[in-house]
């Protein structure tokens, strides 16, 4: 992904000059990949530049909660909202996972997050980016046990989280008694092993579906399931 000021999809557009993050294929994995049926009630958690919370919007009929701790990037997610067609049912809101899970009653029906998810490395020199990038903030532990609390009993979460995290989060889910239904291992070529995963859990035990994607082919073009998959979005798929 480039580092450009804004990136256009197709039928909205993400200004990203002022969050720390910007538009990245993790974010877009999981905005397309998120189960959205049967939602009248979804929260993004960490929304960044608000991408998720919009692709969301794009292809459900929900109400959308976007929390951000970061204010500059919250204020940009507030500006992409006001901008794209789904600006009455998206609410971003400056405020941690901790104070917002502590402060409301509300349940929701899909709760999505693209997490921090460096853990004791070498923090980046940019406060905001490292804020946005290190687990710090919140850990995966505080995460999981806000996600159980705020979700409603039918209802499901879903995470794209790097690889080597996998059993760490189920079993920290497991305690909060949330269940893997759903997994998507993501290699980035055909040569590499996943290096990324998408994780869909529920408060009801059940059967876990595992499915594997390749973002590009050998020949460096995109992989055709991953074109299939967020053709919705991309202008040139």
């Amino acid at each position: 992904m480039g580092r450009n000021n804004y990136f256009q999809f197709k039928q909205f557009r993400i200004e990203q000059q002022r969050s720390a993050m910007k538009v990245g294929i993790d974010g877009i994995l999981l905005g397309a990949w998120a189960n959205v049926r049967s939602c009248s009630t979804i929260l993004d958690i960490g929304t960044g530049t608000g991408l998720i919370a919009l692709m969301l919007a794009q292809r459900s009929q929900a109400q959308i909660t976007a929390i951000e701790i970061e204010k500059n990037a919250a204020e940009e997610a507030a500006e992409n909202v006001a901008a794209s067609p789904w600006k009455d049912r998206v609410e971003v809101a400056n405020v941690s996972l901790q104070k917002f899970a502590a402060e409301t009653a509300q349940q929701f029906d899909l709760i999505v997050s693209n997490p921090p998810f460096f853990q004791n490395v070498l923090k980046a020199g940019n406060e905001s980016r490292s804020l946005a990038r290190h687990t710090d903030s919140l850990s995966y532990e505080t995460l999981l046990q806000c996600t159980s609390q705020l979700l409603s009993d039918e209802g499901r979460c879903a995470f794209i989280l790097p690889e080597p995290a996998v059993k760490e989060i189920e079993k920290l889910a497991q305690q909060h008694h949330l269940y893997l239904k759903r997994i998507t291992m993501i290699a980035p070529n055909e040569n590499k092993p996943a290096n990324r995963v998408l994780m869909e859990m529920s408060k009801k035990e059940t059967a876990t579906v595992t499915e594997h994607l390749t973002i590009y082919n050998n020949d460096g073009s995109w992989n055709e399931k991953f074109k299939m998959l967020t053709r919705d979005y991309y202008l040139n798929f």
